[in-house]
């Protein structure tokens, strides 16, 4: 295997690690784009070039998956082959690279569940490969990236393809890659020089909805067990908002938590027929580390709210001291019809119908529709119920449109 021909994005791979202050490279997108090869022969280069003695990690989800998705194709790199010998032992799961007066040695780990961590420790690394970072436990990376920090010229180099975008990784790397000195590369199918643009058509006619999101993009969303898996960017989020009907067909709907995440999401009625939500507020008193008191939530509120005359304010019914607390600052306040499933059924009708929609603003509920699931072990024991994570927004969602929407709740209110 040699390299004949790169994309900008490949090239670019090769020489980060040289001429930039980064002390780390992403590498996440689309499946076949090309990115784990020149990865492996980058990082070889580079510990060959600056090093020697030294030692280094190369992770995998598992030894053996890091041996087939790493070490037998890097044996058959003849732009390394050429210039290095390179031996595998695989008793000891190490790999030798001696050439260029220089010999360095790489161990491959696996991290594989939480106690993997202790495979790690107590070992020094001038640099570390992780080969499919968002199957690892964090416990295990975070490990092995404290293993280079006596080493000043250490790198890290991260590939992955995409989770769901609530995943450790996306949230702590990704999002935060100039925060951590890291280069984030997003790697397209296209951006493989090898693949011709018939291969490309067909990868594209594979899949549809999140699963072209997913593989074919390259985006971060559940691939699984949507549950809204008709909803999508294109259809359903707007960067301008529609013409508003005047009058006073304002609602708010509220998921009230006190660990969990507070949603509140405005919905206005278009002239079109159409009910947009036009703003969300989302606060995760777990992920700031400062809880409200549902006084600071009600202050929170009418700041929301503003000058909008609002109809009425939709909460969780479980939320009684909130409801309380809002009631005494003269809200009109109403219960929220909370049948989980026919909620949920009937708002994917709404969606199917083009009946609601999301301005751009809202990023928090978009985010959350991707990662929204059914419960895959509930319903082996016939039981269909979502998995409660990242369904705050979608709480507040349903409750709009199951309790204002739907006719059979229009005596309530």
């Amino acid at each position: 295997m040699t390299f004949t021909k790169l994309s900008p994005k490949q090239k670019s791979i090769f020489k980060w690690c040289y001429n930039s202050g980064y002390k780390a490279i992403i590498c996440d997108g689309a499946v076949r784009s090309g990115k784990t090869i020149c990865m492996i022969t980058s990082f070889v280069l580079w510990a060959m070039k600056n090093f020697t003695g030294a030692t280094f990690g190369i992770c995998g989800k598992t030894v053996r998956s890091a041996e087939r998705n790493i070490i037998t194709p890097l044996q058959q790199i003849a732009d390394l082959t050429h210039y290095f010998k390179i031996t595998y032992t695989r008793s000891v799961n190490l790999l030798t690279v001696e050439g260029a007066g220089h010999k360095n040695f790489f161990y491959v780990f696996g991290g594989k569940d939480e106690s993997s961590y202790t495979l790690i420790q107590g070992i020094t690394l001038s640099g570390v490969l992780f080969d499919e970072v968002a199957l690892m436990p964090r416990s295990f990376v975070e490990q092995a990236i404290t293993r280079t920090l006596s080493v000043e010229q250490a790198k890290l180099w991260f590939n992955c393809n995409p989770d769901n975008q609530f995943h450790w990784f996306y949230t702590e790397w990704i999002r935060k890659s100039e925060e951590k000195n890291a280069l984030h590369l997003h790697f397209l199918m296209s951006d493989n020089p090898i693949l011709t643009e018939e291969q490309l058509d067909f990868a594209e006619k594979q899949f549809t909805g999140v699963f072209h999101d997913r593989y074919i993009k390259g985006l971060w969303v559940s691939a699984e067990g949507v549950i809204y898996d008709m909803f999508s960017v294109e259809n359903y989020v707007l960067s301008e908002i529609p013409e508003i009907e005047n009058g006073n067909a304002r609602y708010v709907s509220v998921d009230y938590g006190t660990l969990n995440p507070t949603a509140f999401l405005l919905w206005e009625k278009a002239k079109d027929g159409r009910w947009i939500c036009t703003n969300e507020y989302y606060y995760d008193g777990r992920a700031k580390g400062v809880q409200k008191t549902d006084e600071e939530y009600a202050d929170d509120l009418l700041d929301f709210i503003g000058k909008k005359k609002i109809r009425l304010v939709i909460v969780d019914p479980s939320a009684a001291s909130f409801i309380a607390c809002l009631k005494r600052r003269k809200l009109c306040v109403g219960k929220a019809d909370n049948e989980v499933l026919e909620g949920i059924r009937y708002t994917g009708s709404l969606l199917r119908n083009r009946e609601i929609a999301f301005m751009d603003c809202c990023k928090n509920t978009i985010a959350e529709f991707t990662a929204y699931v059914w419960d895959e072990k509930a319903a082996k024991h016939g039981e269909d119920k979502p998995i409660k994570e990242h369904d705050h927004a979608m709480d507040a969602v349903r409750y709009f449109c199951n309790t204002i929407l739907n006719k059979k709740n229009s005596w309530l209110y």
